[in-house]
């Protein structure tokens, strides 16, 4: 039986509360049911091997414990080990009475087959026997051998996380890179598969399985609209009304976001009611929560920035990391800026600017307008 309950804006905000005094205005923000703090702990990168694992569970716990409420994973990060390692410090802490369930928003995806806990010797053998004869999926279904999102597909997927997270329900349940589809898909076949897909999952919201759902993107919201993997957000909200009516369950999204991939602020790539805006804005106007995966872009924006960025967004930062991570928390629009960590050393340093002040709005008002 995996642990009850879910994050609710009540059990965020005692979260909240324990760090008054010691987190800077900004480190913990109110999105829809939720306050988030600024940044959260992804769990990508990684060997699939048990020193990984226990360096994830040490690292996740060390982030709950110092201010961070936001823990993002995915059933294919190191073959379903990361959300295993999430679970495991997430029972810790709250059986050892240090966290409430409800002080914490889980998120994980589904959609990239997987093996479990290793790479099988016969992976296609594997997989036809995991997946194709018990009718979970049917070759058709597949794009590029790899990506499905067929509702009896995501279900199971589901099942399998909510069991490796040892939760009754998980906060956020993304479709993980839809736009893989539109490889092998014309758009109104896309379109007809995200309408299943979001039918199925607000089910799932109905059954308790998930709070609420949205997508885990790579490309799809930052493409100009005559990319074949281009994404409208004000489209797939549309499909989520009409399946799920005005209180549908898609709520909240994620896309890269950093110093080098800065589209989502900087770029006018949708278009709502009519009105050509940046991706932020759409989903404000959606009313999206936004998280940014890839803050620091694997640590490949972290090195060697100009020390006058330090200043630019409210200096007194200790490493390029840090100024990486304060550009993307700071920025108008984000929920919480994700970054990988799995070293305790990474986590501290980190989780330091939870003291700092944000970066003023109008920094990137003005970074917009000089182009």
């Amino acid at each position: 039986m995996g642990l009850k309950g879910f994050a609710t804006l009540e059990g965020t905000k005692r979260y909240r509360d324990r760090f008054a005094g010691l987190a800077a205005d900004g480190h913990f923000r109110r999105h829809g049911e939720w306050w988030l703090s600024s940044l959260g702990i992804g769990t990508y990168l990684g060997e699939p091997d048990v020193a990984t694992d226990e360096l994830y569970t040490v690292a996740v716990s060390r982030a709950l414990e110092l201010g961070l409420n936001v823990v993002d994973t995915a059933i294919n990060y190191r073959f379903q080990r990361s959300e295993r390692s999430v679970g495991l410090a997430l029972r810790s802490r709250v059986e050892s009475g240090e966290l409430e369930r409800e002080q914490v928003v889980v998120s994980t995806k589904g959609g990239f087959l997987t093996p479990d806990g290793e790479m099988p010797s016969e992976p296609m053998s594997y997989f036809q026997k995991q997946y194709i004869q018990p009718g979970i999926l049917r070759p058709e279904e597949l794009v590029g051998g790899m990506h499905c999102m067929t509702p009896r597909y995501l279900e199971d997927q589901l099942d399998r996380s909510r069991r490796n997270l040892d939760l009754d329900t998980i906060d956020i349940y993304y479709l993980h890179n839809p736009e893989t589809q539109l490889q092998a898909l014309s758009r109104a076949e896309f379109l007809d598969r995200i309408r299943a897909a979001f039918a199925r999952l607000e089910e799932c919201v109905q059954a308790g399985k998930i709070r609420c759902y949205g997508a885990a993107t790579w490309s799809g919201f930052r493409q100009p609209p005559p990319a074949r993997d281009y994404l409208s957000l004000e489209e797939l909200v549309q499909v989520a009304r009409k399946v799920g009516g005005p209180g549908h369950g898609f709520k909240v999204v994620q896309l890269p976001y950093n110093l080098a991939m800065r589209e989502a602020y900087f770029a006018r790539t949708q278009s709502v009611g009519g009105r050509t805006v940046s991706f932020l804005e759409a989903a404000e106007r959606l009313g999206i929560t936004v998280f940014a995966s890839a803050s620091i872009l694997q640590g490949q924006v972290a090195r060697a920035l100009p020390r006058e960025l330090r200043t630019l967004f409210n200096g007194d930062l200790e490493t390029d990391a840090q100024c990486g991570l304060q550009f993307v928390r700071s920025t108008p629009g984000i929920g919480s800026a994700l970054v990988g960590m799995r070293q305790s050393q990474h986590v501290e340093e980190n989780l330091r600017l939870r003291e700092k002040p944000l970066a003023p709005a109008e920094k990137f008002q003005e970074m917009a307008e000089g182009g």
